[in-house]
C-alpha cells in the first residue's frame, strides 16, 4: 500500500498517468500562482492604480528566484493557503518600491482559483486531444466491422444478431455527446477570478471589472464576476469528467464479458497473466476502465460535498477541491490512455463470434414473430415462435410445420438481414459527430 498510487512509480503506468500528471506538479502549479500575479500587476499598473512596470519588475527577478520550499511548507501550514508564504518570498526577490504594490487589493483565493483554471485547461486540453483520438480509432473499428455478425444481449441473455461495429458504435456514442459538451464546459470553467476580500472588490473600487478584463485576456481566460462561493463549474467539470468515466467504463465491461473464456470473441490491449494459473490472459487494460470509473464516482461525490461554502468565503470546503480535482484528472486521463490502447488493439475472434450466431439460430425469434404478425394477430405470432424454438427442431421446420403462412423462412431467418439495419444506426451516430 502507497500514499499516493497514482504518482508511484511502480504503478504509475497501470493507474496514474504521467503525463497529465507532469501538468499538475507543485512546480506547475507555482508556475501558474506567479503568472496570475504578474496578470494583476501588469494590468494595475495599465490602470494607474499601481506604478508601472511592477510586473515586468516580477518577471524580470522570477530569472533567478529560488523557492524555499521549507519556508513555503511552514507558511502553508500556519495560513491554510499558499499565497501568503509565497508573496512573502516573492517580496523579498523585488526592490522595495515594487514590492509594496504586489498583489494590491486581492485576495489568496483569486491567485488559487486562477492558477487552479490555467492548469485546468491544461489538463483539459490534453484530455480532448485524446478523447478525439479515441473516438477516430472506434470509428474506425465500427466501419471494419461493420458487416462482422455476432449476438447482441439484453440483460445478459442472448437477443437478436447485432454488428460488432453496432456495438463498437455504442461505445463511441456518449464519448460524441461529451466531446461535443466540452467547448461549453471550457467556457463555462476557464475564466477569470478576481473579488478580493469579500468577493466585492472593494479594495480596488471602482476598477475591478476593468483589472478583471485585463488580467482574462493577458492568461487567455474568459473574463468572469467574482465567484467565490460559486463552485458551479469547478462541479461542472467534474460531473463532465465523471460522465467520461463512465462511458469509458461500459466500453471496459464490454470487453471484459466478450473476452471472458467460455466467450472469447473479442480480445483487446495488453494481457496480463496470473501469478499461478499459466492458461489466464487477464484484461488488465478494461479493468482499469471499470476501476477508474468506481475511484471518480466517489471522488466527484466529494466535489459535490464542497460546492456549498459557508458565508463569502470557506477555506474547509475550498481545499477539499485541492484534494479532489487533480485525482478525478488523473484518473480520467489514465481511464482514456487505456481505452486509446484497447481501441487501436481490438482483435475480433471472426470465427467465434460468427459460430455462436450460427448456433443460436433463437437470435431470429424476434424477426421470426414479425413476420408471422402480417398474417395473425402479435400474440399469437409470439406464442407460436416460442414453441417452435422449444420443439427441438430447427427453427425454420419448425414455424413451417406450425404455420401454414406463406412466408419463406429460410430468407426470414437469415441472420445477414439485419446488417443493414445495424449499419445504418452505426453511421447514424457518428454523424451526429460530425454534424457537432
Amino acid at each position: 500500500m502507497q500514499c499516493s498510487i497514482q504518482t508511484s512509480p511502480q504503478y504509475a503506468e497501470l493507474l496514474g498517468d504521467q503525463e497529465l500528471t507532469a501538468l499538475l506538479t507543485s512546480e506547475a502549479e507555482l508556475e501558474a500562482l506567479v503568472a496570475v500575479e504578474i496578470a494583476l500587476a501588469n494590468a494595475q499598473a495599465q490602470l494607474g492604480l499601481i506604478p508601472s512596470g511592477t510586473g515586468e519588475h516580477l518577471q524580470v527577478a522570477l530569472k533567478s528566484f529560488k523557492l524555499d520550499l521549507k519556508a513555503m511548507s511552514d507558511g502553508i501550514a500556519s495560513s491554510g493557503v499558499p499565497v501568503p508564504a509565497l508573496l512573502a518570498q516573492l517580496r523579498q526577490a523585488l526592490p522595495d518600491e515594487q514590492a509594496r504594490w504586489l498583489h494590491w487589493g486581492a485576495t489568496s483565493q483569486d491567485i488559487v482559483d486562477c492558477a487552479t483554471v490555467i492548469q485546468l485547461k491544461d489538463c483539459l486540453a490534453l484530455l480532448e486531444s485524446r478523447l478525439s483520438a479515441l473516438i477516430d480509432h472506434l470509428q474506425n473499428q465500427s466501419s471494419a466491422s461493420a458487416k462482422q455478425l455476432m449476438a447482441g444481449r439484453t440483460r445478459t441473455q442472448l437477443a437478436t444478431p447485432i454488428t460488432l461495429g453496432l456495438r463498437i458504435a455504442r461505445w463511441a456514442q456518449p464519448l460524441i455527446s461529451l466531446e461535443a459538451e466540452l467547448p461549453k464546459i471550457k467556457s463555462r470553467a476557464l475564466k477569470i477570478q478576481l473579488g478580493g476580500a469579500v468577493g466585492a472588490n472593494t479594495a480596488v473600487a471602482p476598477l475591478g471589472p476593468a483589472i478583471s478584463q485585463l488580467m482574462a485576456a493577458e492568461l487567455n481566460l474568459n473574463n468572469a464576476s467574482p465567484w467565490h462561493t460559486d463552485r458551479t463549474a469547478l462541479v461542472a467539470v467534474s460531473s463532465w469528467l465523471t460522465q467520461l468515466s463512465s462511458a469509458l467504463a461500459k466500453m471496459g465491461k464490454d470487453l471484459m464479458i466478450q473476452s471472458r473464456s467460455e466467450i472469447a470473441e473479442l480480445s483487446a490491449g495488453v494481457a496480463g497473466g496470473s501469478s499461478t494459473m499459466p492458461q489466464k490472459a487477464n484484461p488488465v487494460q478494461s479493468e482499469m476502465l471499470v476501476t477508474m470509473n468506481t475511484l471518480v464516482q466517489a471522488l466527484h461525490s466529494g466535489m459535490m460535498a464542497a460546492a456549498s461554502p459557508i458565508e463569502e468565503r470557506d477555506g474547509a470546503s475550498w481545499s477539499v477541491e485541492w484534494v479532489l480535482l487533480p485525482q478525478i484528472l488523473t484518473s480520467v486521463g489514465c481511464a482514456l490512455r487505456h481505452g486509446v490502447s484497447l481501441s487501436k488493439s481490438l482483435n475480433p475472434n471472426i470465427e467465434r463470434m460468427s459460430g455462436i450466431v450460427i448456433d443460436n439460430p433463437q437470435l431470429m425469434a424476434e424477426a421470426a414473430s414479425f413476420a408471422l404478425a402480417a398474417h395473425m394477430p402479435r400474440a399469437d405470432a409470439q406464442a407460436l415462435v416460442k414453441k417452435a424454438a422449444t420443439s427441438g427442431q430447427p427453427l425454420a421446420k419448425a414455424l413451417a410445420d406450425l404455420s401454414d403462412a406463406a412466408i419463406d423462412w429460410h430468407t426470414a431467418l437469415n441472420p445477414e438481414s439485419v446488417i443493414q439495419s445495424c449499419s445504418q444506426t452505426a453511421e447514424l451516430i457518428f454523424s451526429n459527430r460530425d454534424k457537432a
